[in-house]
């Protein structure tokens, strides 16, 4: 690790519970030093004593593959002692308070909390309870941030950086925690953001926030798929049904044939913009959102992102618990 990726370190934040904990020049620092780490993926022998002696705790309340699996990889992969633990393999499901349970975990003297949690706020919260650094691996509909910066990591290896590129975003956005990191991170690094939903998915308070933020609303997909701002990247979102308890389309059809990436409009969207990459946070529901076409064409970031994912969750690691004197790689 160079001496000026390692200096950088000071700057950071003692948690990472929000993009909004960081300012460009630090998404820029935490992106720079992923690619270093995506060296170290592409090695035969791929570990390295970075964080040896450190000890990370993945604490992870919701189901998850890739967010759980990828920092769990990339701890190992820098010689962390790495421990995950579910809800269901957790005191929480004998009764005990949120509090306690961190608080327990705490106390055995680890130097990160990894967590993911059902409910908006909790990682902030725990972050006022602990010692230890908190990584906010998703909470409720609120943030999931190394998501965001994994989505900007690989979209910047494909089309080069975002300032001045276009990237729309469609799906579910009321229950999302990626769509709200996604839109601060790629402001912040200059990119013009469309956020694309049927009005019952577009979040409360949605108009005064984009209003502050800089970005632009649609409810109708195909007018800006093929309007002559263009489109640089298309990111698509999970419609998270386990979250919906009313209805929020009249079908499964309907959504799709209105928002989904299908097959005919996968066609006219590379005709009118052969260069443009798409993305999703996963998991996807193939047929719903976005079609297997869609999934698995030339145009598809979609195993990128997590081949990225191991990288930038190392670089988080590195720059929170590494120190100026964190070991090279």
């Amino acid at each position: 690790m160079s001496d000026s990726t390692a200096s950088a370190t000071a700057t950071m934040p003692r948690h990472l519970l929000s993009i909004a904990d960081l300012d460009a020049d630090l998404i820029r620092t935490l992106l720079d030093t992923a690619t270093q780490m995506q060296d170290v993926q592409r090695r035969e022998v791929k570990k390295i004593p970075t964080l040896r002696g450190r000890t990370v705790i993945n604490l992870f309340f919701e189901d998850s593959t890739r967010t759980r699996s990828s920092f769990e990889i990339a701890g190992k992969w820098m010689s962390a002692d790495t421990i995950n633990i579910t809800g269901k393999g957790s005191s929480t499901s004998k009764g005990e308070s949120l509090r306690d349970t961190v608080m327990t975990i705490d106390a055995m003297g680890v130097d990160a909390l990894v967590m993911r949690h059902s409910a908006s706020g909790a990682a902030h919260q725990v972050a006022g309870w602990v010692d230890a650094h908190v990584i906010n691996a998703g909470d409720g509909t609120h943030e999931h941030p190394t998501q965001a910066l994994l989505d900007a990591y690989t979209m910047e290896q494909r089309i080069g950086g975002l300032a001045g590129k276009h990237v729309v975003i469609v799906g579910d956005l009321t229950h999302s925690r990626v769509f709200r990191s996604n839109v601060l991170s790629l402001r912040m690094l200059g990119a013009d953001v469309t956020v694309v939903a049927p009005v019952t998915l577009m979040p409360s308070g949605i108009r005064a926030w984009s209003e502050t933020d800089g970005f632009a609303l649609s409810n109708d997909l195909d007018p800006i798929l093929t309007g002559d701002r263009g489109v640089d990247a298309l990111m698509m979102l999970r419609v998270q049904k386990e979250r919906m308890s009313g209805g929020y389309f009249p079908t499964a059809r309907e959504y799709t044939v209105g928002y989904g990436l299908t097959r005919p409009r996968l066609q006219r969207l590379v005709a009118d913009h052969p260069d443009v990459v798409i993305c999703h946070p996963g998991p996807m529901n193939r047929g719903l959102e976005i079609s297997a076409d869609a999934a698995d064409a030339a145009q598809s970031l979609i195993l990128d992102q997590v081949a990225a994912g191991v990288a930038v969750r190392m670089s988080v690691l590195y720059h929170l618990l590494a120190g100026a004197e964190g070991g090279a790689a």
